[in-house]
């Protein structure tokens, strides 16, 4: 699974950070959070392929996450997209969103679904979760974790000690035990839980305690550092987090990796940005625009 930071910056744009934007690809599929401007084009500059977007989720509707939609699904379009889009936003949203995407709608062929979501889960298939939780910013706000399913998965050397062969597996996986010479085995003895992987983004915000929550163990979190402590005023004017807030987001959180993004085009140099981070978090890096994170699968 690979997770690419497509736009850095935020508000404006600089010479080298575009607008808002991740892209989580797994199994070939493509999970967009948040769609800012040039979206289309850092996919295209990251080889990521617009046409395996499975689904997109955003945020918030302020201009800097949501207008790089607009030219997306257009260019899907005249790529000759049949498949469905799905696109999830705070519950509201919709028609914003819907007056955004179709200002072009007599070349849009295939169908566009603009769910407007609660916090909770919001996306489910056979492999992987996306759950919403509430922000707090000047406007109705959300993150986003994204998350596979835990499975059970069998040991093998316990398997072949205990003569444990063929279907006897698929009876053990649908019963939850099996007889084998008298004795009943319970699959909990020769198995053991995979943990998924799990990526949370958090963009535009004050700290908050749903992130820590659901942020909890997280291998990637994604948290905007919209300023340093030098700019705290305009960190709680504005409804934003300082690197210093979101360093200590992801120590309570015990993430594993703390990516900063969302900077504040005022700041040319990201080396007080990292200095102030690392002195609450140490794992943590600064994105640029492009930065790609590899999550192996857990054994």
């Amino acid at each position: 699974m690979q997770v690419v930071i497509l736009g850095t910056s935020g508000s404006t744009p600089t010479k080298s950070r575009g607008m808002p934007s991740v892209a989580i690809i797994r199994d070939g599929n493509v999970f967009l959070f948040d769609c800012g401007e040039g979206t289309q084009m850092r996919m295209m500059q990251n080889n990521i392929n617009i046409s395996k977007i499975k689904a997109i989720f955003i945020s918030h509707t302020h201009g800097d996450h949501v207008i790089g939609l607009a030219g997306l699904v257009r260019t899907l379009a005249l790529n000759n997209r049949l498949e469905p889009l799905s696109i999830y936003a705070p519950a509201g949203y919709e028609g914003y969103l819907k007056n955004l995407i179709t200002f072009d709608k007599a070349i849009i062929k295939y169908p566009i679904i603009i769910h407007g979501v609660l916090p909770g889960k919001v996306y489910e298939d056979g492999e992987i979760e996306v759950r919403a939780f509430s922000l707090n910013h000047t406007i109705r706000c959300y993150g986003y974790s994204f998350a596979e399913k835990s499975k059970r998965r069998f040991i093998k050397e316990k398997c072949d000690q205990l003569g444990i062969h063929g279907r006897e597996y698929s009876i053990l996986a649908k019963r939850g035990f099996i007889i084998k010479n008298g004795k009943r085995i319970s699959i909990k003895n020769v198995t053991y839980i995979q943990h998924g992987r799990k990526i949370v983004y958090a963009t535009d915000t004050r700290p908050c305690a749903t992130t820590i929550r659901a942020a909890r163990n997280a291998d990637i979190l994604i948290h905007e550092a919209t300023f340093t402590e030098r700019e705290k005023r305009l960190a709680l004017e504005r409804k934003h987090s300082t690197a210093k807030e979101a360093a200590l987001i992801a120590k309570k959180a015990n993430a594993k990796l703390l990516v900063l993004t969302h900077l504040s085009a005022r700041y040319r140099n990201i080396t007080a940005i990292k200095r102030e981070a690392k002195n609450f978090f140490e794992n943590v890096v600064v994105a640029k625009d492009g930065s790609a994170f590899e999550i192996e699968r857990k054994k």
